[in-house]
């Protein structure tokens, strides 16, 4: 029983070994597991701590780079910021030597205008004092032209009278014409266009000459600068009408006083005791635009009483001498109102033929296409005598198509004539009267009369009717004024009766 218990015992003791050693192997698994997750967790830890600090130290990195980036960032803002800086210092710098050179060029175009106006002003003062200086001057000259005349003129004298032994009337002509014309005038105050003529039988020699026009007075006193407006202004000072106008009345009165003692001047006494003087103005008629030629002064004066006057007295009065000389003056010169001239012909446009009696030699019943053309012409000339006109025949070369000039001494309708006489069978050509119109125009005539032994036809009639200055007398005419005038009963021997004619009014 011992035995049995001592082996139940020993089972029991072996069951509790077995389970002791059981235990103690779970213990020690447990143990194993528990050191084993111990040193899993240590690992996981030890993972962890690992990741954590590799996580640290690349949240380290990524912030030591996040750091870096900005500061480099700021580094480039600063920079950047340093650039803008200098660029907008720069930039005022620039702005502030900008505006220092514009009011530099401001203060300079100031100056520059300051010294310009100052410069305009004193131009301007100047120009005002030159322009009144000028405006003296030229009064001056009006009011000493005649204290001024050609001296040294009476040397021409001599060759003067030998031209006229030489070549007669011409000769003459030519040494006074060129003596004449150089006579220096001041600028804009010469004599103008002159012409002469000398008529022998009476020593009397004829001047025409032209006066400068009202322009040459000026109208103003003076001149002064006016401020405004700016920059200012040269303004003349009127000079009062009415001494413009006496003012140029006395220049024609001393230019005509002047001319009449150079042509003395030059003139031999022993050829010429009366000069005739007519002195016209060129300008323009204000109503109508055309270009007029009125006579302002004429006179006809001896040397003798011309040499009895003293020019060069200061004193003198030259509008009064003229009257002194009888001459005629217009009352308003200024306004160019005209005098009716002492001679209204100047011969010296003309070369005229010696008169011809040709009345006496014609036959009692004479045929006018037969006689010779120098005869016709003085038996026209006659005729217009006869008729109240004064008439002188030209000379058969170069009369510049006019046959004889005549004037009417009618104070209303009167003038110079010019007449054309044509000695044919056949009509007049059209041609002829409108070159006839053109002598006129050329000669200033007042008239033209075209004569002839022939007839016109009608577009002569209509031509001369429309310039309403032109008289065609034909044949037929021609008869009966030589038998109203003259009392000649002439044949006019055509070959056929003209148009409108009959057999009688050819015999």
């Amino acid at each position: 029983m011992a035995r049995r218990k001592s082996l139940a015992g020993q089972l029991l003791s072996a069951y509790q070994q077995r389970q002791k050693a059981k235990e103690a192997e779970q213990k020690r698994q447990q143990q194993e597991e528990l050191r084993r997750a111990r040193a899993a967790e240590q690992d996981r830890q030890r993972r962890e701590r690992a990741e954590a600090r590799a996580a640290g130290e690349q949240a380290r990195a990524w912030e030591q780079a996040r750091k870096a980036a900005e500061k480099e960032q700021a580094d480039r803002a600063r920079k950047a910021e340093q650039v803008v800086r200098d660029l907008e210092r720069r930039q005022a710098e620039r702005e502030r030597a900008a505006a220092r050179r514009l009011k530099a060029e401001e203060r300079a175009a100031r100056e520059t205008e300051k010294a310009a106006r100052a410069r305009a002003v004193e131009a301007l003062r100047l120009d005002a004092e030159q322009r009144t200086r000028h405006a003296l001057d030229r009064l001056e000259q009006l009011e000493t032209i005649l204290h001024r005349r050609a001296t040294g003129l009476h040397t021409y004298r001599l060759p003067a009278e030998a031209a006229f032994a030489d070549d007669g009337s011409d000769g003459l002509l030519a040494v006074l014409d060129r003596a004449l014309a150089q006579v220096d005038y001041p600028e804009g105050l010469h004599g103008g266009e002159f012409r002469l003529a000398f008529i022998p039988e009476t020593r009397e020699l004829r001047l025409e000459r032209d006066f400068p026009g009202q322009d040459v007075v000026p109208t103003a006193a003076g001149y002064r600068y006016r401020a405004s407006p700016a920059p200012g202004t040269v303004v003349p000072q009127p000079r009062k009408q009415a001494e413009t106008k006496a003012l140029y009345q006395a220049l024609v009165a001393r230019m005509a006083l002047r001319a009449i003692d150079e042509t003395f001047a030059v003139a031999p006494p022993a050829l010429v005791d009366v000069v005739v003087f007519n002195g016209h103005v060129r300008s323009k008629d204000k109503a109508t635009g055309k270009p007029i030629r009125p006579c302002l002064v004429s006179l006809r004066s001896t040397r003798e009483a011309f040499d009895d006057l003293v020019l060069d007295e200061p004193e003198l009065d030259p509008v009064a001498c003229l009257h002194h000389l009888n001459a005629i003056v217009s009352q308003h010169p200024y306004d160019l109102e005209p005098v009716r001239p002492v001679v209204t012909f100047d011969l010296g446009k003309y070369k005229l033929a010696p008169e011809v009696d040709v009345v006496a030699g014609l036959d009692s019943r004479p045929d006018l296409v037969t006689i010779n053309p120098i005869e016709f012409e003085h038996l026209i000339r006659r005729l217009f005598e006869e008729i109240g006109l004064k008439a002188w025949v030209t000379q058969a070369s170069r009369d510049d198509g006019v046959d004889a000039v005549a004037t009417n001494e009618d104070p209303i309708i009167g003038g110079l004539c010019i007449i054309q006489a044509k000695r044919t069978k056949n009509a007049v050509p059209a041609e002829a009267v409108r070159a006839l119109a053109g002598v006129m125009h050329d000669k200033a005539a007042a008239k033209g009369i075209l004569v002839t032994t022939g007839w016109f036809g009608k577009t002569s009639q209509d031509f001369a009717h429309r310039t309403g200055r032109m008289e065609l007398i034909d044949g037929r005419g021609l008869k009966a004024l030589l038998l109203e005038h003259l009392g000649i009963d002439a044949l006019i021997g055509l070959p056929k009766v003209p148009p409108g004619w009959e057999a009688r009014d050819l015999t």
